[in-house]
Formats: C-alpha cells, sequence, structure tokens
C-alpha cells in the first residue's frame, strides 16, 4: 500500500544534548486515530528540497497515548537531522506518515522487559518503558550505552522514570568515555561486557521481551550474548538506526552488466505496472522512475518501509535487518535491497 503523508504541526523542540533534540507533533482531531501508536513504532517523515524527495524514519519517544514525539540526533553534513534540530521550530508544517514498525510492545501484557540500547537507540526505548511500566505488573531493565554524560539522551526523564516506579526500573548507564565510580559500568557495552552485566542485573529464565535498538555492533553482541545465556530467540527483538558499513556484493555480480534488464512488475494498491529495469539497480530505484508512490523510507534494509512479496522470478536480496525468517521464507523482500536476476520479475506490495 502506498504511504500516505499528512502535514502535522510542530507543537515543541526541545534540545536534549548539543546534536539532538526531541521533536512533537500536534495531531488534529480528525486524525487522532490515524496517528495513534504503539511504543516502539516510528513516524517517517517526508520533505522535498530543490525538487527531489527525502524522506527519513524516527523513532516515537513518547508513552502510548501521548502526543507523537520523535528523538533526533544530528548527523553531521545530514540534510534532515540538522534541518529538524536546528532550523524547526513551534508551527512548522512538516509531512509525516502514520506510525509503523514491528518493533513494538504491549503495555497490557504484564511482564519483565529487558532493554539494551546505545546513543540514540534509546528512543524507542523510552517510549517502551514508560508505556509498559503504567501496568503495576512489569519491570524493566534498561542497559545504556553512551561515550558521556553529556552526549546521553533524555537523561532526566530517564531519572524521572526511576524515581516514579524505583525497583520496578532498574536503569544502568554504561559510559566508554567517563569513568564511573564501578569499573563494570566504564566502557564500551561490547560481548564482554553483557556477558558480565547480564547474569548480575536480569534474571534471564524470568524474561519475557528483551528489546535492542542501536548500531549494528551492539544488535549482534546482544544476539550473540543472549543466545549463549540461553534467552530464546523468539523473546528478542530488535531495530537497527543506522547500518555503518556497506552492503554485501551481489553473488550474481556477473550477470550484472551495462544495459542488461528484467522487466519487473510491481503491484501497489490494485495497479499494476511493467518495465525493463536495470539489473545493477534495486528493484525500488528502478521502479520509483514509473511509480513515485511506492513505500519507502530508509533505503537501508532497516525499517521494513518497502516490504513486498516476490510473486514471479528470481530476485537476490543483499541486506535484511527487518523481515522475520519466516516473511523470508513466504518470498517477501526488502525492495531497497533487492535486486532482478530473472529475465521477469513480479513485486506485490499489497500481498
Amino acid at each position: 500500500m502506498a504511504t500516505a503523508f499528512h502535514e502535522l504541526t510542530v507543537s515543541r523542540v526541545e534540545p536534549l544534548t548539543d546534536d539532538s533534540a526531541a521533536v512533537t507533533f500536534e495531531v488534529p482531531d480528525d486524525l487522532r486515530d490515524v496517528f495513534a501508536f504503539e511504543p516502539g513504532e516510528s513516524l517517517t517523515l517526508r520533505r522535498v528540497v530543490d525538487g527531489v524527495e527525502h524522506r527519513r524514519s524516527y523513532s516515537i519517544c513518547a508513552p502510548a497515548g501521548a502526543a507523537p514525539r520523535i528523538g533526533v540526533r544530528e548527523i553531521p553534513g545530514g540534510m534532515f537531522s540538522s534541518w529538524l534540530i536546528r532550523e524547526v521550530g513551534p508551527g512548522e508544517r512538516i509531512e509525516v506518515a502514520a506510525p509503523s514498525g514491528s518493533f513494538r510492545a504491549d503495555p497490557a501484557m504484564a511482564g519483565r522487559h529487558l532493554c539494551i540500547a546505545a546513543g540514540s537507540g534509546v528512543t524507542p526505548m523510552l517510549s517502551i518503558a514508560a508505556s509498559v511500566l503504567a501496568n503495576p505488573a512489569s519491570s524493566v531493565t534498561l542497559l545504556y550505552g553512551n561515550r558521556e554524560t553529556t552526549s546521553v539522551m533524555f537523561a532526566e526523564e530517564l531519572s524521572d522514570l526511576k524515581n516514579l516506579h524505583g525497583p520496578r526500573f532498574d536503569l544502568v548507564h554504561v559510559l566508554s568515555r567517563e569513568p564511573r565510580d564501578v569499573e563494570l559500568f566504564s566502557g564500551r557495552l561490547d560481548a564482554a561486557r553483557l556477558r558480565r552485566l547480564l547474569p548480575l542485573k536480569v534474571p534471564l529464565g524470568a524474561l519475557d521481551h528483551v528489546w535492542l535498538c542501536g548500531p549494528l555492533g551492539l544488535i549482534e553482541d546482544s544476539r550473540a550474548v543472549l543466545a549463549e545465556l540461553g534467552v530464546p530467540e523468539d523473546k528478542v527483538h530488535f531495530e537497527l538506526f543506522y547500518v555503518d558499513e556497506p552492503p554485501p556484493e551481489l553473488h550474481h555480480a556477473d550477470r550484472v552488466v551495462e544495459g542488461v534488464t528484467s522487466d519487473v512488475t510491481v503491484v501497489l494498491d490494485g495497479r499494476t505496472t511493467t518495465t525493463p529495469m536495470p539489473r545493477g539497480a534495486t528493484v525500488l530505484d528502478s521502479a520509483q522512475a514509473v511509480r513515485s508512490d511506492l513505500p519507502f523510507a530508509c533505503k537501508g534494509g532497516v525499517c521494513g518501509t518497502c516490504r513486498a512479496k516476490v510473486v514471479a522470478g528470481d530476485v537476490e536480496m543483499v541486506r535484511n535487518y527487518a523481515l522475520e525468517p519466516d516473511e523470508v521464507a513466504r518470498q517477501f523482500v526488502l525492495t531497497c535491497q533487492t535486486y532482478p536476476v530473472g529475465d521477469a520479475v513480479t513485486i506485490d506490495f499489497d500481498a
């Protein structure tokens, strides 16, 4: 289904650190249901600069039931993040899509939660923690890694959450470039530190959900250590904020030569479009030339917005951090990471 955008008014921009801010949106009454969100979901923002459309996905950092608010950390030279932090103010109108994403918690279900985050990866954790702790039968442990105290996003809100919920919220700051009184809390939140921290801070056998968010290294280390410690894989949920490495090479790179194309059919909102597409470009990038309504956000294989099903032909997906194994088995792909291989391919966004 094509992504629908709505103009929302910015009601507040709160500086968090020197390079980050929280942006809150005002939602009109007729869009209340559209923008009702579950903790952990994201908002996709759209902006047109010099005639070129740009989209970015940002996690919601507000508790369920509150006005939607996103946390943004500035990327050096970032066209979108610098604009949001340095230029946008109350009253600005921004195009925003409805909340989305499979990384979400159910506050109504009582449980014991473990959250592991680094840097701006704390953004959805704040939403999850504040929401699930509203249930008096739930508890949360948050391990949060940063370089130093001044780089901690939402420091005051996390402290307030600790004061409000006491022993039901265990907050552990780990700083890599600033000494802490406890040696265990000084250094990178890597596999070695997690192996020491987790058995001390969390009753691993009693966990109901584990939430991971941050760069690729943190996700991979956390998943590996949790598996070593016996935490079932189906209890572990993760979301990447970015991938700091190039995509893998195509296995069929020898077949991707200039001039070689595949006839790719795209189905979206019941409309079918077929066009020749180069095998050296992703399905999403190529198809956008003829279907400007295709859904996408990050184009990094992270958010899952461009998910579609391959119903005919051969393709190769080079990166996937958003689809579950059963989705891949059912021929779903991330079109931003998928290349046509066969002579004819059909991709269904409506499936």
